[in-house]
């Protein structure tokens, strides 16, 4: 099998101070850097650094300088790194690797901003009970929407990018690990977690009234369709994407359940299509590449969000699709992406699709590398074009080498 272009995922953090780690990502046979640009709180591991093994990224921030006269005017804007000892770590990073002879795309995270999402409470998604989630921007509401194009024409077209790869853009909600998370108690399953991802914000309201439906009353809906499940008298349903459907329409009745997704799938694409605009713009170059990493089910949200495979195409040039559930799990998720309207491996408008595969290669995160070859072979057999590695920098060396080994097979 002729091996498709691979990228691995990395963190500036994984490059900086270390001299060795350009060429040894070089080594694995990869092609591609998508590097973080702007990215959300975490704490990561650096296996290999010569001076440090943890990395504490305190909050959400760009990890470069933003341009005070790109922000001018925005109450929403992001907030540069300060754990790092240098000006422009993506920069630093960038040119290292591209001086071993990597293509570097950028990686932007969008929705997800727990610290603007502390500061600024109104711009929060809301649940049906009023709860406001802090980790996730609405992005029905107009600040949000213009907080995310100018981060993506910003962040996403960094000088040394050929690309970039925008996470969470579209709708955030509930599932997504907070501080020390203590919701397990209760199984919600992805159609109770569906109907507490709804946002009820007042623009969401208002979104619903445009739509024909009295929003309390379908917040009272939403409420009397999760009852049950608090209660422990309804499991958390079925977990593949058709069957999460089907339980939200039993949940909440069919005709509001597809009244909110029509207002979802609605302000998502008109978000998706306005920042995939705004980088284009940004970038200038005719072959710039704008990926989204997305899920074929427009229902789900969260950091791969839910679109229709015909209409995130009609604008971006591909997505990047999570397949780390094994077999079955890329069958579903890469199927709906090869269906008959995609001809020759492009779009109606002619442009040639991007459908890159995301494998997880850290085994001690549920990844695979030892088989990594096999998986490869059957996401390209259902129409992968791509390859994504996650994550290069949080990977042991045994987990590097069957990388290598396995990406010399092609």
């Amino acid at each position: 099998m002729s091996r498709p272009r691979t990228s691995v995922f990395l963190y500036p953090w994984d490059v900086l101070g270390d001299p060795d780690a350009p060429h040894r990502i070089a080594e694995l046979g990869v092609q591609q850097v998508t590097l973080a640009a702007a990215y959300h709180s975490t704490r990561a591991l650096t296996p290999r650094h010569p001076r440090h093994r943890v990395i504490t990224a305190r909050h959400s921030a760009v990890l470069y300088p933003p341009s005070a006269g790109h922000w001018a005017g925005h109450r929403l804007r992001p907030r540069p790194q300060a754990w790092l000892p240098s000006a422009d770590p993506w920069r630093e990073a960038a040119e290292a690797l591209s001086a071993a002879g990597l293509d570097v795309h950028s990686w932007v995270v969008l929705a997800h901003n727990s610290l603007l999402g502390q500061e600024h409470p109104d711009v929060q998604v809301r649940n049906a009970y009023g709860d406001g989630y802090p980790w996730a921007l609405c992005v029905a509401r107009p600040e949000v929407l213009r907080y995310a194009v100018a981060l993506a024409a910003e962040a996403g077209a960094r000088p040394g990018a050929a690309g970039t790869e925008l996470e969470s853009c579209g709708w955030y909600g509930l599932a997504h690990l907070h501080a020390h998370d203590k919701i397990a108690g209760v199984p919600l399953g992805g159609a109770a977690g569906y109907l507490m991802s709804l946002c009820f914000c007042d623009t969401c309201r208002a979104g619903y009234a445009g739509l024909g439906a009295d929003p309390h009353e379908l917040r009272r809906a939403v409420r009397a369709g999760l009852g049950p499940v608090w209660a422990g008298e309804r499991g958390p349903g079925p977990d593949d994407r058709p069957g999460e459907w089907a339980e939200v329409e039993r949940l909440l009745g069919a005709d509001a359940a597809a009244l909110t997704l029509r207002w979802r799938r609605e302000v998502a694409s008109g978000f998706q299509r306005a920042v995939v605009a705004a980088v284009r713009a940004a970038a200038g170059a005719a072959g710039f590449q704008v990926l989204l990493h997305a899920d074929p089910a427009p229902h789900r949200c969260g950091a791969n969000v839910g679109v229709d495979p015909v209409d995130v195409l009609a604008h971006a040039d591909g997505v990047v699709l999570p397949c780390t559930g094994g077999a079955a799990e890329r069958e579903a998720v890469l199927g709906p992406f090869g269906g008959r309207w995609l001809v020759d491996g492009r779009t109606p408008g002619g442009r040639r699709a991007v459908i890159a595969a995301n494998l997880t290669i850290v085994s001690g995160m549920g990844g695979s590398p030892h088989t990594l070859a096999a998986d490869a072979a059957h996401a390209v057999e259902l129409g992968a074009t791509e390859l994504r590695l996650y994550h290069a920098g949080l990977a042991c060396d045994a987990d590097l080498a069957a990388v290598r080994k396995a990406l010399a097979v092609g």
